[in-house]
This record gives C-alpha cells, sequence and structure tokens, in this order.
C-alpha cells in the first residue's frame, strides 16, 4: 500500500474535520499537519507529493482523533499566538483569545517606566509577557491560584527573555497597600449557568480560568475591592468583561473610592474591557 502523500492528507483532514463539525476544517488540516511534520505549512505546499513516513503519519492520526474528539487545536499543538509573539499552552491555563489583546492594548496607553503593574490570574502569562515585551522598564508582578499555570507562565517568560515575578496566591491577598500603579486581570467570567450550552472545545479547558460563579461575576465581586487597596490613588484597574456583564460588573465600583469607568469595545462591537481610576 503507497504511503500517503502531503495533498491526500489534506484533502482527508478537510472532509473529517467538516464531518465533525470543525470549524476552518481546511486550515485546521493544514495546522495539524505542518505540527505532525514540524514544518512550516509553506512546505505543504511546495511539496504537496511529498509521502509521510511512518511515524509522521502516525503522529497525524493522533492529531486528527483527539481533533475530531473536540481537543483544541492549541493544546494539540502546544503553542498559541497573542499579541504577535509564540506562547507555550497546555490543558493547565486557558487558550489566549485575540479579544484579550485589547486589555494589552489599554495598560500600554497607560504604563509608563519605573510603574508597577500586576497581572492578577496570569494562566499561560500571555498578558504580562506581552506587556513586558512593549513596555521595558515597567515592574511587572504576575499572580494564579494555579502553581500548573504559573509554571507555563515561566516558561513562557524565559522564552519571550523579559523579566516577570511570579507568586502563588489569590488574587491581591499577598501584597501590599497602594503598591501599584496599575492592575490588570482577564478574570474567569463564565457562568456556571451555562455550563450545559458550552462548545464541547471549552470542556478541554481549565474549569478554574473559565467559570466565575453561577452568574460569572464572583471574581470580578472580589476583586475590586481588593484591587481598590492595592492601587495607589490614581492608578488604574482593567478588566476583561464578559459577555453582556457591563452592567453588573460596574455596580462593584463605588464613587468614593472610583472615577466613573470607562468601556472600550472590542472589533465586534462588543463591551471587551472596563478601565477604572482610582481616586
Amino acid at each position: 500500500m503507497a504511503a500517503a502523500n502531503i495533498r491526500d492528507i489534506l484533502r482527508e483532514g478537510e472532509r473529517l474535520f467538516l464531518q465533525a463539525g470543525i470549524g476552518s476544517p481546511r486550515l485546521t488540516a493544514e495546522v495539524l499537519l505542518s505540527h505532525a511534520l514540524g514544518k512550516e505549512k509553506s512546505f505543504l505546499y511546495a511539496h504537496p507529493e511529498y509521502e509521510l513516513g511512518a511515524s509522521e503519519e502516525q503522529i497525524w492520526r493522533t492529531c486528527l482523533k483527539e481533533r475530531c474528539a473536540g481537543r483544541p487545536t492549541q493544546y494539540i499543538t502546544g503553542v498559541q499566538e497573542f499579541f504577535g509573539l509564540e506562547f507555550r499552552v497546555t490543558p493547565d491555563v486557558l487558550i489566549p483569545r485575540p479579544e484579550t489583546e485589547l486589555l494589552v492594548e489599554e495598560a500600554l496607553a497607560r504604563v509608563e517606566p519605573g510603574m508597577r503593574l500586576a497581572d492578577i490570574g496570569t494562566g499561560s502569562g500571555c498578558v504580562a509577557v506581552s506587556i513586558a515585551r512593549n513596555a521595558p522598564g515597567v515592574k511587572l508582578l504576575a499572580s494564579d491560584v494555579s502553581r500548573a499555570a504559573l509554571a507555563v507562565a515561566a516558561e513562557n517568560t524565559r522564552k519571550q527573555a523579559v523579566k516577570i515575578d511570579y507568586f502563588q496566591g489569590d488574587l491581591l491577598q499577598a501584597t501590599r497597600p497602594g503598591s501599584f500603579d496599575i492592575v490588570v486581570s482577564n478574570p474567569p467570567y463564565v457562568p456556571l449557568a451555562h455550563l450545559s450550552g458550552l462548545q464541547r472545545e471549552l470542556r478541554f479547558e481549565p474549569a478554574a480560568a473559565l467559570f466565575g460563579g453561577e452568574d460569572g461575576l464572583d471574581i470580578y465581586g472580589r476583586l475590586v475591592p481588593s484591587a481598590a487597596g492595592a492601587l495607589r490613588p490614581g492608578g488604574w484597574l482593567l478588566l476583561e468583561l464578559g459577555y453582556n456583564c457591563r452592567a453588573a460588573v460596574e455596580e462593584f465600583f463605588d464613587s468614593a473610592r472610583w472615577r466613573t469607568p470607562e468601556v472600550k469595545t472590542d472589533l465586534a462591537g462588543i463591551d471587551r474591557v472596563l478601565a477604572a481610576r482610582k481616586r
């Protein structure tokens, strides 16, 4: 039996991914075949007649099976691009999303050399690392409750050659009052009430990084007062917002300690980042 070549493998992958309801089936096949071969995607089209070796085809078959079962492509390849950088991802961390880049942009618009910034619930470290790469001179601290997530974040920090201090802990409890100029966070905000309706890919991501209680607001309700203590006067709290939760989150900001929050929308016109300044 003749070995399968790249052209045939891509056709097969696209067909099976389409049948399995996988979005962008052709692109998914290209990404996973590139991973299986250890080659750039351009290699696939420069050498369509290339016949896969036994070990290469075995890796491809494993990738194909896992993706059809719902396992996200990023957990199969172990990488995800974010803010122009490549990040290591594992099932211990949330997969970085393009919409979270707005959180980084809003932080970079406010940060200055010498400032102290905290990233709460850092996960893969994508937010903190992206800020560090684009704002030299900023002192960064990042935290997570998960030791496994912090190990992934530390790996990404080394990979991108930036300096970030990490600690394992809950929100800002281990920090000194008034010690930060900016606090950023992409907190867990998916309501547990939506669990049954989640797409299957989300079920592979860490629940602690996804769910924010029954209504998705638990972490917001705890983080806002915690940040009020950790920020210096005039400091900023930047939060990624879950879908349709802007009004509920704004209720956590009392006018005695905070100026009126600003909200930025993403490219889809969805309220995505809330920025509040401490009085």
